[in-house]
């Protein structure tokens, strides 16, 4: 049986579209959690600016994340739908 290697290659995006969206969201729930932990004690401008670093770097992450994953899936779709 041959290898696809389109295939492998959207195979690997997928994963590394699922790691990027596990990193993603972890950086914005250190976000919420460290702003929470910020309220209820001392807000001071350490933990704004690790919330600021944790979105900032949840959205890098995330973002292209969402898309690759988004854009292997539709692709899987249409090779299913054509036969392939």
């Amino acid at each position: 049986m041959a290898v696809d290697r389109v295939r492998e290659q959207r195979a690997r995006a997928a994963r590394v579209a699922v790691a990027g969206k596990r990193v993603g969201y972890l950086l914005f729930g250190v976000a919420i959690v460290v702003f929470l932990v910020g309220l209820a004690t001392r807000f001071s401008d350490t933990v704004s600016d690790v919330v600021v670093a944790c979105l900032i770097a949840g959205s890098v992450v995330l973002a292209p994340a969402i898309i690759l994953a988004y854009a292997a899936r539709s692709a899987e779709r249409q090779d299913r739908e054509r036969g392939l």
